[in-house]
């Protein structure tokens, strides 16, 4: 994983999306050294979507198991 300055991103943005993009590059933008944000391939996205969607069935159907918990509950603790 590449980290670079959010001023080098700034500077070619258009380079870093290609990065992304096309060779599935992650790059970390960082600012006083900090970690703010990644620039990731979609499909890094999509895949986190998906599991995070899986685990919040899991969630949901463990929940379901037991008795007397209400829906609101559940929703509470998967969002």
């Amino acid at each position: 994983m590449t980290k670079l300055p959010i001023t080098a991103v700034r500077a070619r943005l258009a380079a870093c999306v290609s990065r992304a993009a096309d060779h599935g590059e992650r790059i970390l933008i960082e600012r006083r050294g900090k970690v703010l944000c990644a620039l990731v391939p979609v499909e890094d996205v999509e895949r986190l979507e998906r599991l995070e969607d899986d685990m919040d069935l899991h969630v949901l159907r463990q929940r379901r198991r037991e008795r007397n918990v209400p829906l609101e509950q559940v929703k509470a603790e998967i969002s």
